[in-house]
């Protein structure tokens, strides 16, 4: 198996892959069962909205249950870890949890955006990362060409003057004002089509996640709040 065939394999199952690289000691990987060490771990996720009309037409979309996406993401690469003897990691496993944006950062070209969200140079803010598969076999990975952090030559970030809360600022995420305003009458915007700031970014414009996606997340957004704040 390569990369490619694995790729093939995860666009079937509806996913893109979304890069790999080696791990090493410091990465703190269990090993297999058997004894054998994580040689590959590879990255599976959604690129705009290209993956997002398999899991809205999953029996997980239709059940009404919570954590529908997270659901879905499992059954799809837990089925390809079990193909591949593999291991399965997830971001919504933890505490611990495992480290995907930096797993993310070394698999493949996006950098930190002044709003949290990981940025890539062709997808922008429109990704996202749904689980790992951890392989025994040291795939061939290719090479990371040099790539310009996209923020780095925006003069103007109207990602910092755009959300009408200012929840968004250079020294920090204010999660639940956003959460607040997104959830009154006055945020229904937000609610509607995703985050404003989000979508003022003019990197990967043609990318952007459809109303229905975006109401998908960001209804998800108020209801993780929500359980937050019952819970503490």
């Amino acid at each position: 198996m390569d990369l490619t065939e694995l790729a093939g394999e995860a666009e079937a199952a509806g996913l893109a892959c979304r890069g790999g690289f080696h791990p090493g000691p410091e990465d703190g990987l269990p090993g297999f069962a058997d004894g054998s060490a994580v040689a590959t771990v590879v990255l599976l996720g959604f690129v705009g909205a290209q993956q997002w009309t398999r899991f809205a037409t999953s029996a997980e979309f239709a059940d009404g249950r919570s954590d529908a996406l997270d659901r879905w993401s499992r059954r799809q690469i837990d089925a390809l870890a079990a193909r591949h003897a593999a291991m399965a990691f997830y971001p919504s496993e933890g505490p611990p949890w495992w480290p995907f944006q930096r797993w993310a950062m070394r698999a493949e070209p996006v950098f930190p955006s002044p709003i949290g969200v990981l940025i890539h140079p062709r997808f922008g803010l429109w990704h996202a990362y749904r689980g790992a598969l951890a392989l025994r076999t040291r795939l061939a990975l290719p090479a990371r060409e040099p790539v310009a952090h996209p923020c780095e030559s925006c003069a103007a970030k109207p990602c910092l003057a755009t959300c009408p809360v200012g929840a968004v600022r250079v020294n920090g995420y204010d999660h639940r004002g956003c959460a607040t305003h997104v959830a009154a009458p006055a945020g229904r915007d937000c609610l509607e089509f995703g985050c404003l700031a989000r979508r003022s970014c003019p990197v990967g414009r043609e990318y952007r996640y459809a109303p229905a996606q975006a109401r998908f997340h960001m209804a998800a957004f108020i209801g993780e709040r929500r359980d937050r704040n019952a819970g503490s």
